[in-house]
């Protein structure tokens, strides 16, 4: 099926589902893992420690131990079940191409995403969308989710830079999708997503450059986390 000409015949069907989805996934998007557990359960916000940021890696930086893959479950989960919906917003509307399926990913994708680094629950100050959206590059092909984390595992082991291999899922995110699905619809969401993780790693790439950036350490350190 030509995505751009059953988009174009059905917009006014599809309008109603889209918003439901988007709303769904930007909600379970704003279940922030690393917020949840710092500030809720070890009650000391790790927004407030090291660089700041509500993601993975500040907070096995600042807490470590195994509460660390409770954040991992919660970021994986929450995309997961958004990608899902998305799915079953497309079986609702009793269409079974696989090209409208991937839109239904990646529409949803995309609203777990923006859910996750701004999430109106927490002061839209959340993660920077690694995790969560790995989990849903690997929901959407498996030949997407071959780039971005073939990149980005190669890249953390060579330089122990996880903000590196972070920046090159964003970047690769927009070609992998135009190198599997050759759509413009897709494409212009994958830019979305991509382009605002390495947005919210712009600080991350001005440490490279300068040669400050933290690098990945499996132990927890004393006192707030470096930058990261």
């Amino acid at each position: 099926m030509d995505l751009n000409l059953f988009l174009a015949q059905n917009l006014s069907h599809l309008l109603l589902p889209a918003l439901l989805t988007a709303i769904a996934a930007y909600f379970l998007g704003c279940s922030n893992g690393a917020v949840i557990i710092s500030k809720y359960i070890l009650r000391d916000d790790v927004r407030t420690h090291g660089s700041g940021n509500a993601g993975l890696t500040n907070f096995h930086r600042t807490f470590g131990g195994p509460l660390t893959l409770a954040v991992i479950l919660i970021d994986v989960v929450k995309a997961v079940l958004s990608v899902c919906i998305g799915i079953l917003a497309v079986k609702y509307l009793l269409v079974d191409d696989p090209m409208v399926v991937t839109l239904g990913k990646y529409w949803a994708g995309t609203f777990c995403l923006l859910g996750h680094m701004f999430p109106c629950m927490f002061q839209f100050k959340g993660g920077k969308g690694i995790l969560s959206g790995g989990a849903i590059a690997i929901m959407i092909d498996w030949r997407v989710a071959l780039v971005v984390w073939g990149g980005w595992f190669v890249l953390v082991v060579l330089t122990r830079w996880v903000s590196l291999g972070s920046v090159w899922a964003g970047a690769s995110f927009p070609f992998a999708t135009w190198f599997v699905y050759h759509n413009w619809v897709l494409l212009a969401l994958a830019v979305v997503c991509g382009g605002l993780i390495v947005w919210k790693h712009r600080g991350n790439i001005q440490r490279i450059l300068s040669g400050t950036e933290s690098k990945l350490t499996f132990h927890k350190k004393s006192g707030d986390a470096p930058k990261g």
